[in-house]
């Protein structure tokens, strides 16, 4: 199966603010959201665009800092079939020569998980669902 660009993630400090700005631009972004540390939304295409605070990204990226002078916080998310696409995927990349950022990993909102990074050093998730726990 082919990967699908599946979410566009805006990493902010300022969640209120970048919200408000997005609603301004015609999103519809639900009352409230503003108190989450995660918010997202589906765009009339199927597409979600994800808002996560720094503190968010810095939990399970230790590394993470905030851009200078306007860098990266803008990613890209493809959604894969299986945990073990994932974990391919991520392999061919890193075999091809692409720098690798996070090993995938089973993380704690049920997905698992990898980041890899595009040649201009713009991160790109890959993530599927977590296999379901057997029975």
């Amino acid at each position: 199966m082919t990967p699908r660009l599946d979410a566009i993630s805006i990493i902010t400090s300022d969640l209120a603010a970048s919200l408000a700005f997005y609603r301004r631009l015609g999103l519809d972004i639900p009352e409230g959201a503003e108190s989450a540390p995660h918010v997202e939304v589906t765009l009339p295409g199927g597409q979600r665009l994800l808002w996560d605070t720094e503190e968010v990204i810095a939990s399970f990226d230790p590394d993470w800092q905030r851009p200078a002078d306007g860098g990266e916080r803008v990613a890209l998310a493809f959604v894969c079939d299986s945990p073990a696409e994932v974990d391919a995927l991520y392999a061919e990349l890193v075999d091809a020569g692409y720098t690798g950022h996070l090993k995938p990993w089973d993380a704690v909102w049920g997905q698992r998980y990898a980041v890899v990074l595009d040649p201009d050093g713009c991160g790109v998730s890959l993530f599927a669902a977590a296999s379901p726990a057997e029975k």
